[in-house]
């Protein structure tokens, strides 16, 4: 069921049962919008595709990190991947438990590696460690607190993801992971350590993925890696295969989660190894589709033939299309008007770069018509700015016919908060 839809009506958008134009008068904009409703059924989809398969599900919160919404996945029984102390910190606010949380990212300091194992009884679920370097690092911190860190080596299969250069992490050339040939060595290493204990492998090889055949080639390598350390007396407990299954933005057909849990459930089975744990990571998945951009149409200008349709967001509150060159739809949020034009479709920033859309066929818009950037869930409101001194967008939950602000939009002392002019001396 599509939670953003056209009242049969008026055909003006809706998600779930609030008209967006409300939302707006009330709110403002730009405003980011989420739908509980999808992101719920999008939560137990996926975790229902493992079946009776030994799997947790630890939300990448790098996606999406609003309180409200780790709050309603910790609800619905999630774990969380998380990348940083923030997200840690965040992550406890919200209600999610210190064993429901592995801890990924190739540059951890000693103080994140100190504040994830001060948590709880004994620390996180498991440090996802990516170097030889960390496990030196995470073995004297665990030493100093006198605990023992539980940890799943990141290894790199070298697997080709056929994703955007930017969102690949699974090749030779990537900061991400431990070399494959560097894989046993560092897996002994971790085992003789007095303050570490081995509970797995991990392997992420990108974002956005379209297919299953990658998934499954890494897959093959990481279980001919746990029979190498199993024949080795190093006993793994778990797989975590990461995240990055793809959504559909425009036209892609990335496997659905029944289809992806099915390859790989089909492999475990097939190795005999389906005693053991299966992690995953998902994000994007989970809520790309479940959030759109709300905005403003300033103004309308022609500059010589092209014609551009200026918006009051801008780069700044969706990077995504400067970034990455990614597309979003783009619609009225009014029933739409019968003519189209072609148009570029930018911010108020003063940088080229900040556009959503070129040579965009679109229907005809006007100054102050409210239009919606769809599918902007993930990797947009984690990667918003105050570039330009503007303001961040809020963030509104739709929960059936009534919303919440989850985030109230900053205000203008905000941008300046904890910066000091010296005194002269």
């Amino acid at each position: 069921m599509n939670h953003f839809a056209r009242d049969p009506d008026s055909g003006a958008l809706h998600c779930e049962g609030v008209p967006l134009a409300a939302i707006a008068e009330a709110v403002g904009t730009p405003t980011y919008v989420y739908s509980r409703a999808t992101l719920e059924r999008h939560v137990r989809v996926f975790r229902e595709a493992f079946g009776e398969l030994d799997h947790r599900m630890c939300y990448a919160v790098k996606a999406c990190s609003n309180l409200a919404i780790l709050n309603l996945f910790a609800e619905l029984g999630s774990g969380f991947d998380i990348v940083s102390e923030g997200e840690l910190r965040r992550v406890l606010a919200a209600g999610g438990t210190p064993e429901s949380i592995v801890f990924s990212g190739v540059g951890k300091t000693p103080d994140e590696l100190r504040a994830a194992l001060a948590v709880g009884a004994s620390g996180i679920g498991c440090f996802n460690v990516e170097s030889l370097a960390e496990l030196e690092m995470l073995d004297q911190v665990a030493r100093e607190l006198g605990r023992v860190a539980r940890v799943s080596l990141r290894v790199n299969p070298n697997v080709d993801p056929k994703t955007h250069p930017y969102i690949a992490t699974g090749l030779a050339h990537t900061k991400f992971g431990i070399a494959w040939d560097d894989a046993l060595p560092a897996f002994e290493r971790a085992h003789a350590l007095p303050h570490l204990a081995v509970v797995g492998v991990d392997c992420h090889i990108g974002s956005q993925l379209e297919q299953a055949t990658p998934f499954v080639e890494a897959l093959d390598r990481v279980l001919d890696l746990v029979a190498e350390l199993e024949r080795r007396a190093i006993t793994i407990r778990h797989v975590d295969i990461g995240g990055g299954l793809g959504i559909t933005y425009r036209e892609e057909t990335p496997p659905s989660p029944t289809e992806y849990a099915s390859a790989v459930a089909t492999r475990f089975r097939e190795r005999g190894a389906a005693h053991l744990g299966i992690i995953t990571e998902p994000g994007r998945v989970i809520v790309g589709n479940a959030g759109c951009l709300l905005s403003r149409v300033v103004l309308v200008k022609d500059n010589g033939p092209t014609r551009f349709v200026v918006l009051d967001a801008g780069m700044n509150d969706l990077i995504r299309p400067a970034l990455y060159e990614a597309w979003h739809a783009i619609e009225p949020v009014a029933a739409p008007r019968p003519e189209r034009e072609v148009v570029d479709v930018v911010g108020p920033v003063c940088e080229s770069g900040d556009f959503f859309a070129q040579s965009r066929e679109l229907p005809a818009l006007a100054a102050d018509e409210l239009v919606v950037l769809r599918s902007a869930g993930a990797y947009a409101m984690v990667m918003a700015s105050n570039y330009n001194s503007r303001r961040r967008p809020a963030e509104v939950l739709v929960d059936g016919d009534r919303f919440d602000v989850i985030r109230a939009r900053e205000s203008f002392e905000d941008l300046w908060r904890g910066e000091v002019i010296p005194s002269r001396r």
